[in-house]
């Protein structure tokens, strides 16, 4: 496991559970990445502000909440259609992007697509 500003840089759902080297099922996060990932930014919301003595303990509850949340899709958790669909009533600022509701500049990438060129920190 890293640091805590590691951590901070990371964007990628996979490479969260490399840097607690958690084992995963590429096709379960490949289907549910935005739901694991936004139940665990609830959890890391949550820490925000507590002590928790020490980096490393704040580490090992991040691995703890992302692995909870993940054993529960694995389980067979679902979210509920209010879930699901409550992310249409609170879009983000430029509309591309769902993990930043203060975007504001958009940049349009070779492909067609359009790129979130605000610089965010974690918020699922």
């Amino acid at each position: 496991m890293g640091t805590l500003t590691e951590f901070q840089t990371i964007t990628d759902t996979e490479d969260f559970f490399d840097f607690f080297d958690l084992q995963y099922d590429e096709r379960l996060v490949n289907s549910k990445r935005f739901h694991i990932m936004k139940k665990f930014g609830e959890l890391v919301d949550k820490a925000t502000g507590h002590d928790m003595g020490s980096e490393t303990k704040l580490l090992e509850y991040y691995r703890f909440a992302l692995l909870t949340v993940y054993k529960n899709f694995e389980n067979g958790y679902s979210p509920s259609a209010a879930d699901v669909w409550a992310m249409f009533d609170n879009p983000s600022g430029c509309g591309t992007c769902s993990t930043s509701g203060s975007c504001s500049d958009i940049e349009e990438v070779s492909n067609g697509n359009h790129a979130c060129t605000s610089t965010t920190t974690i918020s699922f």
